[in-house]
């Protein structure tokens, strides 16, 4: 079991304390199972050979909790989308560089990052309205106007759920937080589920990422990484916060769950509060 949860922690960096055990317990025996294995010393046998790379993916994938939800803690999204973009779309348009560059890391069946892409098609054309440009506009109007471009990656260490978040197809229940104007721009009706529509879609870009790595996405304007460092232990979580910093622009935000915090961790962020909802901003340090 010591075997395991260290070969884990070195995989992906999840740590599984005493009051974890029994999740890993209950997942590592659902594994043992589909191996048709009578040991985890076996099962680690094997997830250390060479041929054990393909069951080691599988087994991080079950892991992974994977909850996660369309405008899910409507606070920080608040913050995110009247005040953080607001401000980004400005400071943007004075130094004239029309690009926005978004992170979903962690990004499970995809909610989060196509709740990101409406709010900021959202912004855009009220920062549009407000803000003038001088292109001229073409019909039908685009989800995002020229000469701006909008580009939002969303990670996660589990294909399967990488899978769904690029079909971007779900259900009622999925769906019960995105209001009727949200489907109605962003979504078509399919039967009795509802599929993101093109425009939105090519928003965004999924991929597979493993936050343990050092190659991560550079150059974000935003990162969100809710309810993911949890799984660490305080040490990976120094080691992640900080490649955050350094994969974040000058003044860059982060925004992290709801039962998370920075604090301990780091110094190079500012911390955000409105209205219930958090976010730290990068603040810029002489190394």
């Amino acid at each position: 079991m010591k075997l395991l949860q260290a070969l884990v922690y070195q995989e992906c960096g999840m740590h599984f304390d005493s009051r974890r055990t029994h999740f890993l317990q209950d997942r590592l025996l659902r594994r043992l199972k589909e191996c048709r294995m009578d040991s985890f010393y076996s099962y680690y046998r094997l997830l250390v050979s060479q041929e054990g790379k393909a069951e080691l993916a599988k087994l991080v994938e079950n892991l992974t909790v994977n909850e996660t939800s369309f405008f899910r803690n409507q606070a920080q999204l608040d913050l995110f989308h009247k005040h953080i973009l607001d401000g980004l779309l400005r400071q943007k348009q004075d130094s004239r560089d029309f690009s926005l560059r978004m992170w979903s890391a962690g990004c499970s069946t995809g909610q989060e990052p196509y709740t990101m892409a409406m709010l900021v098609a959202d912004a855009l054309s009220y920062h549009i309205l407000r803000n003038p440009t001088g292109h001229a506009m073409t019909l039908p109007k685009p989800l995002v106007p020229p000469p701006w471009k909008v580009e939002i990656l969303a990670s996660d260490i589990n294909y399967t759920v990488l899978r769904i978040a690029q079909e971007g197809i779900y259900n009622e229940l999925q769906m019960a937080s995105v209001d009727y104007n949200y489907r109605l721009r962003h979504f078509d009706k399919v039967g009795d589920r509802y599929a993101v529509k093109k425009a939105l879609k090519e928003l965004v870009y999924f991929d597979f990422h493993n936050l343990k790595t050092e190659y991560l996405p550079q150059r974000n304007d935003v990162i969100f990484c809710r309810n993911v460092m949890m799984y660490f232990d305080e040490a990976e979580q120094k080691r992640l916060v900080e490649k955050f910093y350094r994969c974040l622009n000058p003044g860059g935000f982060l925004l992290i769950g709801h039962a998370e915090s920075l604090m301990g961790l780091s110094e190079k962020f500012n911390m955000i509060y409105r209205g219930n909802g958090t976010a730290y901003q990068r603040i810029e340090v002489k190394e």
